[in-house]
């Protein structure tokens, strides 16, 4: 079973087409939240995580934009109501069985404090090793990393809508998953929706960017 998965979209409806476009035939569409900005809203992001009935875990930025300092953009012309109800309907945190593996969805951190930012080389990401799930998606720090971690695989596919990963030269990202396997595949492209950069002013693509990860035969998690 393939697995789509996208985070950080913050309104890029160019940037998730893409993704979704790059990805090519998949099961399922995972989002790991932040699909919009914390004061701004977007109808064809939103539109179209429904229309792919995506599982789909709100972030940081849906938390202010559903808040009380969030209800002047929520209250502006041209904001779908019934789009807004749809992201309001999803929950913070998934725990399911994907052809029967286990995943666990969250944005940040599934611990106290849930906006922490696991980067791939965070010691606190060995507290995922807790965790009895086969996979554990995340979103939030908009940089990518396939990464064994216990008995888990961490996946965070960077960001499809605003890039900060410098591994990649600061390209978006998403990433595909083979449950059956493990493997992962990412996929990194331009941003249409920004202007061209000339390249010999622009930090290039580092030896960490990943384009894909193959577990090891005796993985744990697959025991």
């Amino acid at each position: 079973m393939k697995l789509g998965i996208i985070a950080d979209v913050h309104c890029n409806f160019e940037g998730l087409r893409q993704a979704i476009e790059l990805m090519g035939p998949i099961d399922e569409l995972i989002c790991a939240g932040d699909a919009v900005y914390q004061f701004r809203f977007s109808n064809e992001v939103l539109a179209l995580l429904r229309e792919r009935n995506a599982r789909y875990v709100l972030g940081n930025h849906e938390r202010v934009l559903l808040g009380p300092w969030g209800e002047a953009a929520r209250s502006r012309d041209g904001v779908d109501p019934e789009l807004l109800k749809y992201m309001a309907a999803q929950p913070y945190q998934i725990e399911t069985q994907v052809n029967g593996r286990k995943l666990t969805l969250v944005h940040g951190s599934p611990f106290d404090p849930h906006d922490e930012y696991l980067y791939p080389n965070s010691p606190n990401l060995q507290k995922l090793a807790s965790i009895e799930a086969d996979f554990i998606i995340l979103g939030h720090t908009h940089y990518h990393m396939a990464l064994p971690v216990g008995r888990s695989l961490v996946i965070n596919p960077g960001s499809a809508g605003e890039s900060r990963d410098h591994r990649n030269g600061f390209r978006l990202s998403c990433a595909v998953l083979e449950t059956e396997t493990g493997e992962v595949k990412f996929h990194h492209y331009d941003d249409l929706t920004r202007p061209t950069v000339d390249p010999a002013i622009i930090p290039q693509p580092s030896e960490g960017a990943q384009t894909e990860y193959t577990p090891p035969d005796n993985a744990a998690w697959w025991a």
